[in-house]
């Protein structure tokens, strides 16, 4: 159900593993590109085509109407409701952190600085399918509130009665987002970033999908800012001999019911560790609901790496760069510095991916397939733009003036040069 691998030496077995991208397909490409194109020229008529194609009910309104927030607030229960909260809390205390306001520097007649300033309208895209996600709606919409975002419009396919999951709604409404379409897929990145007769255009659309919503946003990105290209999800449990490996077994499989491209992977020093992973694997799947997505993703991209020490073990963990690491080490509190790629880090045993997912406070939207390596997790600072503030005084623009003729005279703008130099005329420099 697992492969095994061993190091370094095998490192090409995993290459399934580590070149899963989500761009390489020619048709996804092509069948997308139709989509946005229909998208844009013909609005609602072609948005409603699509979602009754591909999501199979037969919807004529597509924004949601207060009756159904206020069926959502009546059915989802008190627990649900009380949990949702506490974890809007958490995630909300944690990226006021990331608040940056900006700022101003003085002197000798200078004045730089930078504005911060949110974006004026974003698009959320929540998946549906094979389940619905109301942590999503918490990650993703906390920090542009936080920012300062005015408009936030939220994309989530319905069901074939044509519903959203209660939750997926409430989550929305406690975080105050009431412009919520029941429109998944392509179409729906293509409809955000258009615009249509029902949904107006957004400035950047945020939110994880399928391999069609990440295509549509690569492919109009530019057009509109995207977040990142989410691809499918993915953790590595770094683990050493004296691991739990029925706490491991059982964050692997937590991964692997994602999909069957999500990617689960132990990399130890321990063959002993590893095989009874595997023993526990075989009896921990047989006794959840997903057993069948499980198996797909374990078989296909779950990989078992022994090391001959841990010092192998972290170099191939910053070559697997992961969205999700957990470090099951003696020493999880040192073993972390050593990390240079990952987009979240999970230390001991009680802290698994989880935690995180749902309801520690840092975000769940996070880099996937190896781009940790230059990028990080969804923040506040995704929800703002920076302007940069320039003032010279007349004497600072005086004793900066030749330098900057100089530099500009040898990249041959002497247009350049000459708006310093009329300005530097009969003064005394």
């Amino acid at each position: 159900m697992i492969e095994k691998v061993y190091g370094y030496k095998e490192m090409d077995k995993l290459k399934n593993i580590l070149d899963r991208s989500l761009m390489d397909s020619e048709e996804v490409s092509q069948q997308v590109r139709d989509i946005l194109s229909r998208i844009r020229s013909d609005g609602d008529k072609a948005l409603l085509e699509f979602t009754h194609r591909f999501d199979k009910n037969n919807l004529s309104n597509i924004r949601l109407s207060e009756e159904e927030f206020e069926r959502a607030r009546r059915n989802v229960d008190k627990d649900l409701k009380g949990a949702l909260e506490r974890a809007i809390e958490n995630i909300s205390r944690y990226h006021e952190k990331q608040r940056n306001d900006g700022f101003i520097v003085e002197e000798e007649g200078i004045i730089l600085g930078q504005i911060v300033k949110p974006i004026e309208r974003v698009g959320v895209y929540i998946p549906g399918g094979t389940a619905s996600y109301p942590s999503t709606v918490l990650m993703n919409v906390i920090p542009a509130n936080i920012a300062g975002v005015r408009e936030i419009a939220l994309v989530t396919p319905a069901d074939k009665e044509g519903k959203i999951k209660d939750s997926v709604i409430l989550a929305a409404d406690l975080l105050g987002v009431k412009e919520i379409y029941k429109i998944g897929g392509a179409q729906a990145i293509g409809a955000l970033a258009y615009g249509t007769e029902t949904i107006g255009k957004v400035d950047k659309i945020v939110g994880p999908g399928n391999i069609y919503v990440a295509m549509a946003k690569h492919q109009l990105s530019g057009l509109v800012g995207i977040d990142m290209i989410a691809g499918p999800s993915e953790v590595v449990v770094l683990a050493s001999r004296g691991a739990n490996p029925r706490f491991i077994a059982a964050d692997l499989i937590a991964q692997a019911e994602h999909d069957t491209r999500a990617a689960s992977i132990v990399v130890t020093d321990s063959e002993d560790l590893a095989d009874r992973v595997v023993e526990e694997l075989d009896l921990q799947v047989k006794e959840l609901e997903r057993s069948e997505i499980i198996q797909g993703s374990l078989g296909n991209y779950g990989a078992l790496i022994v090391t001959e020490n841990m010092e192998e073990a972290f170099q191939i963990v910053n070559i697997l760069a992961p969205e999700h690491l957990e470090i099951l080490t003696e020493s999880p509190m040192e073993d972390y510095k050593k990390v240079k790629n990952a987009g979240a880090i999970f230390l001991g045993e009680y802290s698994p991916e989880a935690v995180g997912d749902y309801y520690a406070g840092p975000n769940h939207t996070l880099p996937t397939l190896r781009t940790s390596r230059f990028s990080s997790a969804l923040g506040v600072y995704d929800f703002v733009k920076k302007s940069s503030l320039i003032y010279y005084s007349k004497e600072a623009l005086m004793r900066a003036g030749k330098d900057i003729v100089s530099i500009a005279k040898n990249e041959g703008l002497t247009g350049h040069a000459n708006s310093i130099i009329v300005r530097m005329e009969g003064e005394d420099v």
